[in-house]
């Protein structure tokens, strides 16, 4: 099965000299985002460039001394090899799973719908773990050779850009990319121009172009209504990503859906079967089944037919993470759609009909989603239970559990993959390559303890200098005087214990929760021998007043007298930020209240790189703990009071921490010096992680499940499902084979005191 190709125009004019002509092929396929070892070569071009721009676009446009790179062995000897790697990978993927197991039977891709996608800091096109997702995913399906093709927007103010002010408020800034400074290219049309496709609004027509970002084989198509061919009122429309005003949002995603589903019509792509991730992109369900009334096909057996082959991944259990709209809103920006198909407009409501008291008179995408998709997933087997009693009567099928995953080649630091590459002999970029030998996480005791350790703190005191390098110039833009600013050059000691808590500040995951006891938590970071440091990273979203007084409320206590110097607060969470954090820190941190963290990836991340996590058995985690790979916060139960649930949680991870955590980090070995204890911790958070929640399992899962059936195929080999939904097992250090809920209740180790 050959990878979607998509016509297009050149990119930047850049000159280049013709032995480094390939330069231009590496620049404009995102597979540099997860291969270092090029992005480490454009660095070379231009240092002062990429630490500015970290994209290699500006890079190459700038002024380029190419005669000393020319003359330069080492540069050149880098460069060719690279690129011979990179049209290895390009050329052919018969290797690698999917053609291996699968390859013959679907006659076209898989089309998959998102309104964000994260694949790098410089592509402002996504805001948090749901675009994170997508990125990864569109990644996975590049190693996997999975017949893909993605399609989004293509934001020109992006998401916010965070910073804290002296007070702790989080102000907002959009950014203004200029897409020909991007790796993107523009699509050609038939008539070998700017791929424009029309979307009717009322009165009028709007037109996006349609941009390619190539992540690796898979083609990203990303709409953009910011062309001169619009009014100026409507140009806006694809500027920013989750824009707060509830109309301008509804004309994103009516360009999404529609505009999508057109633009794949008019490349002649076809596929056989469409992933909706999220609800953003509903109405390409819509615009499906107006191709079919128009060309004459009656309504009830268009939608139908729209469902056969639609799946649908719904990420959180959280109201307003699912999509609404005033009906009668929907109505009128509908009605060009829906009038020229013969569609009722008061069909499409009832479809889009809630399950709540709320529900009446508004188009639930969710709920419609549900309705029009042959098969439905939630993002974890805790979520998925959750997600049954949430729709309950809705969906046709069961609702599925297929739990997220990471690409492990974004995330891994350069240290501790160069130690997998080299001693266990792993292959990043094709985990399911080869015999059982070669599944390095199941030889991870041939690890010399010295070289994990080396290479963890190799990665931690990567995090701690760019923390504080952030942390300085946050201070400096406060006004803090030069002794301040200098005490930074001594933040975040490497020598000492470190737990991050990062993510979105939503309420509900509880960021607050370590500040239960601040007097306690005092105590337990200025201890003068085992002291411990807290970094916290997030963003609240621009209408989350209550998120955004949780991050008012830790930078005030970060800059108090009782934790200043030990707990800090790093603004502008993006995909940079993350890597540091994950790579880098001992433990990660996560206390949602249980069961609204759908599934999380972040703590999976970090588990990769060797950190160890201390979470509420909720999302992933209540799947990944295995009762020796890091600590459970709480049980399993849940009191309706949240007061009194966030105090029990409170003084749980209290205790986890003064009675487990930290005595465990500080044992040293008498002999080696070493935290021996600690390492075969690290080692078993690895293993049971790096590829139970890996993308490449999580796509095994998505073929399998939902995207083969759903093409009229049936998958070949396919294995039985656990009737009760229970995840898959989790092979533990030692061989064990265990699964979550085998454990005990409450604790968070074997031989944790019980609640």
């Amino acid at each position: 099965m050959r990878p979607v190709t998509v016509p297009t125009l050149p990119g930047a004019s850049f000159p280049l000299p013709p032995p480094l002509e390939g330069l231009r092929r590496l620049a404009y396929n995102l597979y540099w985002t997860w291969h270092p070892e090029v992005r480490v070569l454009f660095s070379r071009v231009d240092p002062p460039a990429w630490a500015r721009y970290r994209n290699p676009i500006p890079v190459l446009e700038g002024v380029v001394r190419w005669e000393g790179l020319l003359d330069d062995p080492h540069f050149m000897g880098s460069y060719q090899t690279l690129l011979a790697g990179f049209d290895r990978y390009m050329a052919d993927g018969r290797g690698r799973w999917f053609a291996r197991e699968h390859g013959r039977q679907p006659g076209g891709p898989i089309g998959y719908f998102s309104a964000e996608y994260g694949l790098h800091e410089s592509l402002g096109l996504y805001s948090g773990g749901l675009g994170i997702l997508a990125g990864d995913h569109c990644k996975a399906a590049s190693d996997m050779a999975l017949p893909f093709v993605a399609v989004g927007l293509l934001y020109r103010r992006g998401y916010f850009r965070q910073t804290i002010d002296a007070d702790g408020h989080q102000e907002h800034a959009y950014p203004d990319y200029d897409p020909t400074r991007l790796p993107l290219v523009r699509v050609a049309g038939p008539d070998g121009t700017t791929l424009r496709v029309p979307v009717e609004l009322p009165g009028r027509t709007v037109r996006a172009a349609v941009w390619l970002a190539q992540v690796g084989r898979v083609p990203l198509l990303l709409l953009d209504t910011d062309i001169p061919e619009n009014p100026a009122a409507d140009r806006p429309i694809t500027h920013i990503l989750y824009v707060r005003g509830r109309e301008m949002r509804l004309h994103q995603e009516l360009v999404l859906g529609v505009g999508g589903v057109r633009a794949l019509r008019a490349l002649g792509v076809a596929p056989v079967a469409w992933h909706l991730n999220e609800g953003h992109s509903a109405f390409l369900l819509v615009e499906r089944m107006a191709e079919l009334t128009r060309a004459g096909t009656p309504l009830e057996e268009a939608i139908e037919r729209t469902r056969r082959d639609a799946v649908f991944s719904i990420h959180t259990p959280i109201s307003a993470g699912n999509e609404r709209f005033d009906g009668e809103l929907v109505r009128r920006l509908a009605t060009p759609l829906c009038e020229g198909a013969g569609i009722p407009t008061d069909r499409l409501l009832e479809l889009a009909r809630g399950v709540d008291a709320d529900a009446a008179g508004q188009f639930d995408m969710t709920a419609f989603s549900l309705r029009v998709s042959r098969g439905a997933n939630a993002v974890s087997a805790l979520h998925a239970r959750t997600a049954a009693a949430t729709w309950t009567g809705v969906p046709e099928r069961p609702i599925g559990g297929i739990t997220n995953g990471i690409h492990p080649p974004t995330w891994l630091g350069r240290p501790v993959r160069e130690l997998y590459e080299r001693h266990l002999g792993a292959d990043l970029d094709d985990l399911d390559t080869g015999p059982p030998a070669s599944r390095f996480w199941e030889r991870l005791e041939q690890l010399p303890d010295v070289q994990l350790w080396d290479a963890h703190q190799r990665q931690k005191l990567e995090l701690a200098y760019f923390a504080r390098g952030r942390l300085r110039d946050q201070f400096a833009r406060h006004g803090e005087p030069p002794a301040t600013l200098e005490e930074l050059e001594s933040a975040l000691d490497p020598e000492i214990l470190t737990i991050c808590f990062a993510r979105r500040f939503a309420t509900y995951k509880r960021a607050y929760l370590l500040f239960h006891d601040e007097e306690r938590l005092a105590r337990l970071v200025w201890d003068p021998a085992r002291p411990v440091q807290v970094v916290f990273a997030g963003k609240a979203h621009p209408a989350d007043r209550p998120g955004q007084k949780v991050i008012q409320e830790i930078f005030t206590r970060s800059r108090g007298p009782r934790l200043r110097g030990r707990v800090f607060i790093i603004e502008d969470y993006d995909l940079r930020v993350a890597r540091y954090l994950v790579q880098g820190v001992d433990v990660w941190l996560n206390n949602p209240r249980r069961p609204l963290e759908a599934s999380g990836t972040s703590g999976m991340k970090a588990a990769a790189n060797g950190a160890v996590n201390c979470s509420v058995l909720d999302g992933w985690w209540d799947e990944g703990w295995t009762g020796t790979n890091g600590w459970a916060i709480g049980g399993r139960e849940v009191d309706p009071d949240e007061a009194r649930q966030d105090g029990l949680d409170a003084m749980d991870l209290y205790r986890i921490l003064e009675e487990e955590i930290v005595p465990r980090y500080y044992e040293r070995d008498e002999e080696t010096g070493l935290p021996a204890a600690w390492i075969a911790l690290m080692k078993r958070s690895i293993a049971s992680t790096i590829w139970r929640f890996s993308t490449t399992r999580m796509l095994r899962e998505y073929v399998e499940q939902l995207y083969l059936p759903a093409a009229g195929v049936e998958p070949a080999g396919r294995q039985a499902q656990d009737a009760t939904g229970a995840p898959a097992p989790v092979v533990a250090a030692g061989g064990r084979v265990v699964r979550g809920g085998e454990h005990p209740r409450g604790r968070s180790s074997p031989d944790a005191a019980p609640r």
